[in-house]
């Protein structure tokens, strides 16, 4: 299952050593919840090896500030804690799993 991303857990989560895909989102997206059942299968596929989070970007600006969210869906990948890559907009699952397969 996704894990949900705030402002207050992003440095633990980031800190644990593994790649994180953030998918920023708002409610109030349609789109977003295209993609939020696409979110959940990457979770449940990658568990273990990549942890899968959503941000909602209202519940969470400084994040959203902190990487430039200017629309959403945004999905942000990072390893190391440092962005590495990531896609505007709603995608195919396989777009997520080339990138997500790059970081592992």
């Amino acid at each position: 299952m996704e894990q949900e991303i705030t402002e207050k857990n992003f440095d633990a989560v980031t800190g644990q050593g593994k790649p994180v895909m953030i998918d920023f989102w708002a409610t109030w997206c349609g789109p977003c919840r295209r993609l939020a059942p696409v979110v959940e299968e990457l979770a449940a596929e990658y568990d273990g090896k990549v942890i899968v989070g959503k941000c909602d970007i209202e519940e969470n600006t400084d994040l959203t500030d902190r990487f430039g969210i200017m629309n959403v869906p945004t999905i942000v990948f990072i390893k190391d804690g440092k962005e590495v890559d990531r896609v505007v907009g709603a995608a195919a699952k396989s777009v997520f799993q080339e990138k997500l397969n790059a970081l592992i």
